[in-house]
């Protein structure tokens, strides 16, 4: 029998494996991972049936379908004003985390350090150690979740080689302002850092604010590689689809990756969604979609005991906790699992350092039956 020594010693099976096996175990009410219950629309599914029956089944070409590619540089340039070239700077990925790992990949060397801005998505620390490098938290502070821009800029040291944000921020919901980017615009000019922005909720955000992608600001632009999801976009997350942008420099390091990690993604979906991203209507009305369904559940737990600041983005809301119990975060998610049948996300997992504000993440992409049930236990408790 081989023990062999591990790259990843430290990171066993992701907190969503297990929150969702502990729920089906006791049948609880699942608004932990983060997916829709509910169907894409049924013009995409039947394109998607259409390419299939037409023949779109072998491999796509490694970039990606270039009528797709062509569609996302439209409805880029349409919604925030900058030009990608769809035959040297979009790539088709397999989902977002594909792209945020392929990203890695490419550029993080050994002891290179890279900063993440906490609560973290759980894909980036592991990816970084894999290729030798240092994960550089900055967390965010408050309930609110702001950033300390003086706090970012004290991380940043000769070894920075790069720094992931997000926004729309999940585990939080919070989202980035215009002033953010300026800020993070001015720190970040002059040097050699590589920006990796996770923007897989773009199009999930609420309250008449705009979407402050990377894309619109001139010098972030040029250096970044901006990862999206189909998945997110369309309620079909196990297609598992997603693209990133870059400038030609950084997709060409990119492409060298990705044609030995994947080559290429799935044909016929990749077909479908050409034509169906063509019409803007099918996303620019996603914010408002969810943010009934935020309206309806946050109305729903009014008179509970948990605590909230509304979800400015994403199809995840936090409810604090701290008038009910002094548990860690990860106790109270099994006790509610165990005990009330309801399964959430405890924050603290989202986060390198030892951190524990008494939040649990709730996803209210779910319908309208399952998140009144997820309510009354909520007001019970």
């Amino acid at each position: 029998m081989i023990e062999p020594s591990s790259k990843l010693p430290q990171v066993g099976t992701t907190i969503f494996t297990t929150i969702g096996q502990l729920a089906q175990e006791h049948n609880a009410i699942n608004l932990s991972q983060g997916f829709p219950n509910f169907n894409p629309d049924p013009k995409l599914l039947e394109l998607v049936g259409e390419a299939f029956k037409k023949g779109h089944n072998q491999y796509a070409p490694m970039q990606g379908v270039l009528s797709l590619r062509e569609a996302i540089s439209e409805k880029i340039e349409h919604l925030y004003g900058h030009y990608y070239c769809p035959e040297s700077e979009i790539i088709v990925t397999a989902g977002a985390t594909q792209a945020i790992f392929t990203t890695i990949a490419a550029f993080v060397r050994q002891n290179d350090e890279v900063i993440i801005v906490e609560p973290a998505f759980d894909c980036y620390e592991p990816a970084i150690t894999l290729f030798g490098g240092k994960s550089i938290p900055v967390t965010l502070e408050g309930n609110d979740f702001k950033m300390n821009w003086r706090a970012f800029k004290s991380a940043i040291s000769p070894k920075t080689k790069m720094v992931i944000i997000n926004t729309p921020h999940n585990p939080t919901g919070t989202i980035w302002s215009k002033s953010d980017m300026v800020q993070l615009q001015d720190i970040l000019r002059d040097t050699n850092i590589i920006l990796l922005s996770d923007e897989v909720y773009e199009h999930i955000v609420f309250d008449g604010n705009p979407h402050e992608s990377v894309a619109k600001y001139p010098d972030l632009a040029t250096r970044a590689i901006i990862c999206s999801s189909f998945g997110k976009t369309f309620h079909a997350t196990g297609w598992k689809m997603g693209y990133c942008v870059a400038p030609k420099p950084l997709m060409r390091e990119f492409q060298k990756v990705h044609q030995f990690n994947v080559f290429s993604v799935n044909h016929a979906v990749q077909v479908a969604l050409a034509q169906y991203v063509k019409d803007p209507q099918h996303y620019i009305t996603l914010g408002s979609f969810y943010q009934e369904k935020r309206d309806a559940f946050l109305k729903g737990i009014e008179g509970s005991r948990f605590k909230m600041i509304p979800s400015g983005g994403t199809y995840f809301q936090l409810l604090e906790y701290s008038d009910i119990t002094d548990e860690k975060d990860t106790v109270f998610a099994e006790r509610l699992i165990k005990e009330h049948k309801l399964a959430s996300i405890p924050v603290s997992v989202f986060c390198t350092a030892d951190y524990d504000q008494k939040f649990l993440r709730f996803c209210f992409a779910k319908t309208d039956d399952v998140l009144d049930k997820a309510c009354e236990i909520l007001n019970s408790i």
